[in-house]
């Protein structure tokens, strides 16, 4: 299947819009794990157990594994999700952004030793360098757009000169992925739950791509604003919670309390949607 048959999959058989951030940090790991980077990939994997059936998509960040050294954990990590969730995609959170036989080195990286169905791009070198990624058939990428984080202002809502108007920068990178950058169907959008009016007007732009919704959890988005205004019946959503699922317990009870707050989210995101 290709990545947006995946997650139209994953949606149906786990009733499910919610992704699990895999971000591990070693300092907030419970027990005997605690501050030891040789158990990123037991503490993630154990994760990835006890929530599997309750996700659309799960989203390694491939800083917090390369900051510690553990890029063969991601690799053995990627592998298990294969193993006892094939039916999950997994988009490799890695924000890349280069353009020629960089990007290509970049696109070989996330889907041939890492095996990632997605992966997160930055749009800002223009097309080539979000090209090489929509050579690998079947394969999804995600092109930032409204981020959550406050200092997306500085450059995502300036307003352009342009023939159509003076549309906002992100309102600018939402037309091309949807329309002449979207080759083979392959292109979703980030777009942060902290701003759900931002959402509905991405959502208006770009009615039918994926879009990738971090912020909900520990960084405040509201999930039912966030369905509101983003999900659509041909385009679905994939919205992000990582440090509330991942840390829900400091105790060995930790992957019981991981499930129990996906749960809680999945259920309230479900709720949203009606």
């Amino acid at each position: 299947m290709t990545f947006i048959q995946m997650l139209e999959e994953a949606q149906r058989r786990n009733r499910s819009m919610l992704c699990v951030g895999l971000d591990p940090e070693p300092a907030r790991f419970p027990g005997a794990m605690r501050g030891d980077p040789g158990k990123i990939y037991d503490f993630c994997a154990r994760i990835v157990d006890a929530t599997a059936g309750l996700v659309i998509a799960f989203k390694p960040q491939i800083a917090y594994f390369a900051a510690h050294r553990a890029e063969l954990q991601l690799e053995q990590l990627m592998q298990h999700i294969r193993r006892v969730a094939p039916q999950v995609p997994v988009i490799l959170d890695a924000k890349r952004g280069d353009i020629g036989s960089t990007a290509e080195q970049y696109a070989r990286e996330a889907f041939e030793r890492y095996g990632a169905d997605a992966v997160t791009l930055s749009p800002f070198m223009g097309f080539d360098s979000i090209e090489p990624y929509l050579k690998r058939e079947g394969k999804g990428a995600f092109l930032l757009c409204r981020t959550s984080n406050k200092g997306g202002d500085d450059l995502q809502n300036q307003r352009l000169a342009s023939v159509d108007g003076q549309p906002l920068l992100y309102e600018h990178v939402a037309r091309l992925a949807q329309g002449p950058w979207n080759l083979n169907g392959q292109l979703g959008l980030v777009v942060g739950a902290t701003y759900p009016a931002e959402i509905e007007r991405v959502r208006q732009v770009a009615p039918t791509l994926p879009l990738l919704i971090p912020g909900v959890g520990a960084q405040g988005g509201d999930a039912a604003a966030t369905v509101k205004a983003g999900w659509r019946p041909d385009g679905p959503i994939v919205v992000n919670s990582s440090r509330a699922i991942l840390y829900a317990s400091a105790g060995e009870d930790f992957p019981a309390a991981a499930a129990r707050e996906a749960e809680h989210t999945r259920a309230a995101l479900q709720a949203a949607r009606g």
